[in-house]
């Protein structure tokens, strides 16, 4: 089929069903509508929840300033048939079906958007005390540990273990944090960019355990490879996320080696009328240079608007933002804008034993990356100048007191 065939079969679409009600599924239901496609749209959520914004759950959610998070979306007024509470096991392609504990629903395009489901400890299943922080279920479970106060092992310190070791601290829990690798956010930033922010761990009252492999979790304790037993009331598992693809099984359509749907520029699959958007797909960067897959809010904010675009026919261009994502932790706000290699050149702004500062990273004499730390005017103009590939001046950029935006060659 040409693309000019594809694009007239989409654009006569009458049934759109849109599997996840997160971030991503929740917004290409709206984006479809103000894109105005007049067909109808079905939303299947597995929670039971109305659909929900995950980033309060580590925070206000987690300590009880908010209830929920739920989307500000009339469903009913969008002419959106929510379905919640309703687990899809897999898809018929041939037969444009989708298959649910509740019977099979028919569509003409289907938008998956399943998100990314947490990485567990082998062994810690079932065993009390241990919780993991994905769904609103999961912070309402771990309110009352935090209220108790609780003695607290956080296996993991990425983005998601900073936070929640945040909040507990914050609520006077006793926090001690194992991470495998030898600094914070390894497998995200380099050493010499993380390394400084295993102190924000020991500023909060925070105990931080690098080069920790956790041996085994038991009731009561969490067991080191090194012969070390940490006590814990509870144990929060943060040690990543993958694409929640397993439902696909034998469906032929198309995954990379992490478990995320390969989709193309457009967020289309391998297989005609199926979409992929959010954390369960990658797609091709030309602007980096490689497949990206980027498990973060914004990307579920943004992806939406091409798939809705490519649905109803209006032949949007190819989806290639500048990924973006930020946290909250130890009293500091970080924000990352970009995507770097490890063979990009490094620029600091600012000394990073103290706040605020910057990471600048250059490919080719222009700016692929920033991160920032209590500097968000760095964050807001970087992200226009990755935008832009603009050359920079490595002098200029090394120079905290210059803005971003006069640090260029132009």
């Amino acid at each position: 089929m040409s693309e000019q065939q594809t694009h007239q079969t989409q654009s006569e679409a009458r049934h759109v069903v849109v599997v996840g009600a997160g971030m991503a599924g929740v917004q290409t239901a709206v984006a479809l509508r103000e894109q105005g496609f007049p067909g109808a749209i079905t939303l299947i959520g597995a929670e039971p929840h109305q659909p929900y914004d995950r980033p309060p759950l580590s925070k206000a959610v987690l300590l009880g300033k908010a209830e929920g998070s739920a989307f500000e979306v009339d469903f009913e007024a969008l002419g959106v048939d929510l379905r919640l509470g309703l687990e899809v096991t897999g898809v018929r392609p041939a037969e444009h079906r989708v298959v649910t504990e509740a019977g099979e629903v028919g569509y003409d395009t289907l938008v998956i958007a399943t998100g990314a489901e947490p990485l567990t400890l082998p062994g810690s299943g079932g065993v009390p005390g241990v919780h993991l922080l994905r769904t609103l279920d999961d912070a309402r479970r771990l309110r009352p540990v935090l209220d108790q106060r609780h003695r607290i092992v956080v296996v993991g310190a990425g983005w998601i273990g900073a936070e929640f070791a945040t909040a507990a601290r914050d609520a006077g829990c006793e926090v001690t944090v194992v991470e495998a690798a030898d600094h914070p956010l390894a497998g995200v930033l380099p050493t010499e960019v993380a390394a400084p922010m295993a102190a924000w761990y020991a500023e909060s009252g925070a105990e931080l355990v690098t080069g920790a492999r956790v041996e085994a979790v038991v009731p009561g304790e969490v067991r080191l490879a090194d012969g070390r037993a940490l006590p814990a009331d509870a144990v929060v598992i943060g040690i990543g996320a993958r694409p929640a693809t397993g439902w696909l099984a034998g469906s032929d359509i198309a995954l990379g080696p992490e478990g995320a749907i390969t989709a193309d520029a457009r967020l289309r699959t391998s297989l005609p009328d199926v979409y992929a958007v959010g954390d369960c797909a990658s797609f091709p960067s030309a602007r980096f240079g490689e497949r990206l897959l980027v498990h973060h809010w914004d990307n579920a904010l943004q992806g939406p608007r091409t798939v809705a675009a490519d649905i109803v026919g209006e032949a949007p261009a190819d989806y290639d933002p500048v990924p973006y994502f930020w946290s909250e932790q130890f009293g500091r706000f970080v924000q990352y804008a970009g995507h770097h290699r490890d063979t990009d050149e490094l620029v600091r702004r600012g000394d990073p034993s103290s706040t605020p500062w910057s990471v600048c990273w250059l490919r080719d004499g222009a700016l692929v990356a920033v991160l920032a730390v209590g500097r968000p005017r760095d964050l807001a103009q970087g992200r226009k100048l990755i935008e832009s590939a603009t050359p920079m001046s490595p002098a200029q950029l090394a120079d905290p007191s210059v803005p971003l935006k006069s640090a260029t060659l132009r």
